[in-house]
């Protein structure tokens, strides 16, 4: 009996709207306000009027609000990546043989990264409780630097004062580059790192008098944290903030979901 040849067709995997439960229309605006989002939280930081990344998409401020109903759910999903890769450096660095090396290491990659985002760094910053796989990610980062600052220490390449609630206040100082033009910038915190590592050395000669105790501030609680970003602003008049999972707007023209 010949084999039903319905069952040895190959499965064809699904196309992307299907594996996403969005429409083809709508996987294309949910892309373009994540790429408007990611060029305006790199250029003016988190607090960007979520109004201004619709405009920028161009699409309604209702569809921006049904693809993300809050700040945070868009905060997250633009950053994932760079805080996966923010992760890998210092992975890369607690691999590293030599525990100096790979502390100098990972300061200047992440420094390089932030410096060019300053969205980024207000986010690595701050926590996102509701956004479980982000939050898993960036205290995995918060744990590991805090590890290499052990290994850095019990090697006796770092100095002892050095505290690892310091990284937060390395990478606020690193941002205010960004104000250099786009050119100039990278430059800039490749110098401007370059002489803190230097001040960093376990052998450079004790300050005169000891520093001040270290701030006990950990990664998000650098007053980043929730009640620094304004409120979404309100849709224009004649249009209704749709709730999660809503699919009509009053007054809106019809826009894909």
């Amino acid at each position: 009996m010949p084999a039903d040849s319905s069952r040895m067709r190959p499965a064809t995997a699904p196309a992307p709207a299907a594996r996403t439960g969005l429409r083809a229309d709508a996987l294309h605006n949910r892309r373009r306000v994540l790429e408007a989002a990611r060029d305006l939280f790199a250029a003016r930081g988190l607090d960007v009027p979520m109004a201004a990344i619709a405009r920028r998409a161009g699409v309604g401020v209702a569809t921006l609000y049904r693809r993300f109903p809050t700040r945070d759910s868009l905060v997250t999903e633009v950053f994932e990546d760079q805080l996966g890769e923010c992760v890998a450096v210092v992975d890369a660095a607690l691999a590293d043989p030599d525990p100096w090396h790979g502390f100098c290491t990972a300061i200047e990659k992440v420094c390089a990264m932030h410096v060019v985002d300053r969205g980024f760094t207000a986010a690595f910053l701050t926590a996102f409780p509701d956004a479980i796989d982000f939050e898993r990610e960036r205290v995995r980062a918060e744990r590991g630097f805090a590890q290499l600052v052990r290994r850095a220490k019990d090697a006796g390449r770092l100095r002892p004062d050095f505290d690892a609630s310091d990284l937060p206040l390395l990478l606020m100082a690193n941002s205010g580059i960004t104000a250099c033009s786009t050119d100039a910038a990278p430059a800039a915190s490749r110098r401007f790192v370059a002489y803190l590592l230097d001040s960093f050395r376990a052998d450079r000669a004790a300050p005169a008098e000891p520093l001040p105790a270290p701030v006990p501030l950990g990664f998000h609680h650098m007053g980043l944290q929730g009640a620094t970003f304004s409120p979404p602003p309100e849709p224009p008049p004649g249009v209704l903030r749709p709730r999660p999972g809503s699919t009509t707007v009053k007054g809106s023209s019809t826009e894909a979901s």
